[in-house]
């Protein structure tokens, strides 16, 4: 829980996260190369408690035969909803994530952040 200027905003930890929501299908073409964007995403700053939103730019190869499926990506999404995590740990934990469920090492996540405080940042976890 955070509080700013005698306001307290309720979040939740990390454990709420539900990877298990992620589906893949087989597909053989280990080379190709697969974008998937949304401007959708947001979870909480722990340090504030105030919501981040941000664009997320999903790019991979299929190289362990699997692709994601985009409706459990959403509802994967949607689990970090009310999650305290910082920006950068969201960014690794969705790279993290979707590497084990695709089965790739080629993968690359970024993050763009709305400005916040006159700042924007853009995380990138992985290559391809």
């Amino acid at each position: 829980m955070a509080i700013a200027e005698g306001h307290s905003f309720d979040f939740v930890d990390e454990s709420h996260i539900k990877p298990e929501f992620l589906e893949v299908f087989d597909f053989d073409s280990p080379t190709q190369y697969i974008k998937t964007e949304t401007d959708e995403f947001s979870a909480v700053c722990p340090f504030s408690g105030l919501p981040d939103v941000a664009y997320v730019k999903i790019e991979y190869l299929p190289s362990g035969g699997k692709c994601v499926e985009l409706k459990s990506l959403k509802y994967y999404f949607i689990s970090f909803r009310h999650v305290g995590i910082y920006q950068e740990a969201a960014t690794k934990r969705i790279y993290n994530d979707l590497k084990k469920a695709l089965n790739t090492e080629k993968i690359s996540i970024t993050t763009i952040y709305n400005i916040r405080g006159g700042f924007e940042t853009t995380c990138i976890e992985g290559s391809l």
